[in-house]
């Protein structure tokens, strides 16, 4: 059974930090690109931050860079997301993807979604 478990989440101050956690479970993690999104209310969902199950290469929103970055942890099955310098603007919730274009099909699992407020 497929699971993807965030943690992390919480209110915090403008210019504050946050690290969002994410643990996975059933199903071959190093193959996976493994993605934050977020979505803000009345707001569409839209891609936070992604690391490459091929190459570990990390991705980044422009509304985000120099501000957040995203690792992961195959020995682990983690993937975090370290938020700093944090914006009321980036309240959201905050939602890890793991997502695997295969030959025939393509496999895209989401958590529950974690609630990041800033707020002053």
């Amino acid at each position: 059974q497929v699971q993807l478990v965030e943690s992390g989440g919480g209110s915090v101050q403008p210019g504050g930090s946050l690290r969002l956690s994410c643990a996975a479970s059933g199903f071959i993690f190093e193959n996976y690109d493994m993605s934050w999104y977020r979505q803000a209310p009345g707001k569409e969902r839209e891609l936070v931050a992604r690391a490459s199950g091929f190459n570990g290469a990390t991705k980044l929103a422009d509304s985000v860079k120099g501000r957040f970055s995203i690792s992961r942890d195959n020995a682990k099955d983690m993937v975090y997301l370290q938020m700093n310098s944090l914006k009321p603007e980036d309240t959201a919730v905050y939602y890890c993807n793991a997502h695997l274009a295969a030959l025939v099909r393509e496999y895209d699992y989401w958590g529950q979604g974690t609630q990041v407020t800033v707020t002053s």
